[in-house]
């Protein structure tokens, strides 16, 4: 299972959702859709644009973990 770490990410840089929205250019609900694990995809664009705002590595964001 994948697991998203993204709300770790945004409170270590004390980032609002709206504000990650906005800097990397999607709606604030696809983003909701992204922290809470329910997106069946992500594009590589996108996933490098929340690293480039969030100053982080993928690695920082998605985990492996056995159900």
């Amino acid at each position: 299972m994948i697991v998203v770490n993204l709300d770790v990410m945004m409170a270590r840089r004390k980032m609002s959702s709206g504000e990650l929205a906005e800097r990397i250019g999607i709606t604030p609900a696809n983003l909701s859709v992204l922290k809470t694990g329910k997106a069946k995809a992500m594009r590589f664009s996108t996933l490098e644009q929340i690293c480039r705002v969030l100053e982080c590595q993928p690695g920082d964001i998605l985990e492996y973990k056995e159900e």
